[in-house]
């Protein structure tokens, strides 16, 4: 894996954004129980964090990568960050307003910066070094995503679900008491979301006066590309699909993780948070050990073996009982850390023009991660068994299972 000098600086900088856009996204399935009692839902009305979250990745996506062909990778980076920091400020006002839906809003402006900022460094990050090795350094940024999935949780937790009240306590409380005592734990997220709305702002000044290289083929500028000339390429549109139902699996697993280990094997959010912690930490050694196995083994043959694992794990989450369970969804965490940008990088190469475009397109698949955990809620209330959601997760490993054995061939068609 090759980085020139020149690209070194760029790449480190742009790589501290895959940790930032990481540790908010791995706040999620702490804000989900959080939420999930301060405003009483079902599982599936708490799924709408998710949805929040990820419908913005279809809306902003192509926005954004109209703003990397116009502006440059730089300034699309500034823009994502400047976003993402508006969201966390908007926490305030939601806390302060004690409402679900300024909550999701929140979430929602948070998600539009995160769309900007993953558009902009996923192909900045492929591209900066030898084109040979773009899964590999892809791969490696992507690491520093799965040392926040790692940290997230943890920190998360005892900022957030240890501030709260246990079951047993508002059981014994009135309806006036309890409701007095819910809303003042929606007030826990304030602090931390503001801070790191200030680290954001202030990581945004440092992009602004700091020089990245223009990477941006000029023959991009040059050429009216079109969505309909970008699906021309059969590996794209499978890369799509992929993506869409991979960023569904991971949301499953990863947001729902605590409500599953603690309903499954009743154990409390803050354990439950801790084996998500290990979670964390199995991606993230999945992400470097994936990235040194792709010098000995094909990227999209590394993908199917880890994609057919994944499912069969799933397996057990839907028929295992106790502990065993939660080590099934730590194993998932593993096996489902190249995935991401496994599937980015076969899905963007030697699309040369269309680079730009087939990106936001990517990006754009991501509203998987809104759809399929919906399901995933409606299933586990409808049997009363969050197990049998794992249905969901199942079936989209299978999906990029397919990819990666089949889709990811590199093939066009002539419009």
């Amino acid at each position: 894996m090759q980085t020139n000098q020149r690209h070194l600086i760029p790449f480190i900088l742009v790589t501290c954004l895959f940790f930032l856009w990481g540790f908010a996204h791995n706040l999620d399935p702490i804000l989900i129980p959080h939420l999930k009692k301060s405003f009483t839902l079902t599982t599936t009305q708490s799924t709408l964090v998710d949805s929040a979250v990820f419908v913005a990745y279809f809306f902003m996506a192509l926005p954004a990568g109209f703003i990397m062909k116009k502006w440059g990778y730089k300034m699309g980076i500034i823009a994502g960050l400047v976003l993402f920091a508006m969201g966390a400020f908007l926490f305030v006002p939601a806390a302060n307003h004690q409402s679900y839906s300024y909550f999701l809003i929140a979430l929602f402006v948070i998600a539009c910066g995160l769309t900007i900022l993953e558009t902009a460094a996923n192909p900045y990050a492929s591209a900066l070094g030898d084109p040979a090795s773009s899964t590999q350094r892809l791969n490696l940024a992507q690491s520093f995503n799965g040392l926040a999935v790692a940290l997230a949780p943890a920190i998360g937790a005892r900022v957030i679900l240890t501030k709260g009240y246990t079951d047993e306590q508002l059981a014994n409380m009135s309806e006036t008491v309890k409701k007095v005592a819910l809303a003042t734990e929606a007030y826990s997220v304030k602090t931390p979301y503001t801070i790191l709305g200030i680290v954001l702002l202030v990581i945004a000044i440092l992009f602004y006066f700091i020089q990245l290289p223009d990477i941006r083929n000029k023959e991009v500028s040059n050429e009216n590309g079109s969505l309909l000339k970008t699906f021309r390429h059969k590996h794209l549109s499978w890369a799509v699909t992929a993506q869409f139902f991979y960023i569904g699996a991971q949301v499953c697993v990863l947001s729902l993780f605590i409500l599953y280990a603690t309903q499954v094997t009743n154990i409390s959010e803050v354990q439950a948070a801790d084996y998500l912690g290990m979670g964390g930490l199995a991606f993230l050694i999945g992400r470097f050990l994936g990235t040194a196995l792709m010098k000995l083994i094909a990227p999209n043959k590394l993908l199917t073996t880890y994609a057919i694992i994944s499912a069969l794990l799933c397996v057990v989450a839907i028929t295992a009982k106790g502990t065993i369970t939660i080590y099934a969804l730590i194993g998932i965490c593993f096996f489902m850390s190249i995935m991401f940008p496994t599937i980015f990088s076969l899905g963007i190469k030697a699309l040369g023009a269309d680079t730009e475009m087939a990106s936001s397109l990517i990006v754009m698949s991501i509203v998987g991660g809104a759809i399929l955990p919906r399901i995933f809620g409606l299933i586990s209330d409808a049997t009363g068994n969050i197990q049998m959601g794992y249905i969901v997760p199942l079936v989209c490993f299978m999906v990029v299972a397919y990819f990666g054995w089949r889709g990811s061939k590199i093939t066009h068609t002539n419009n």
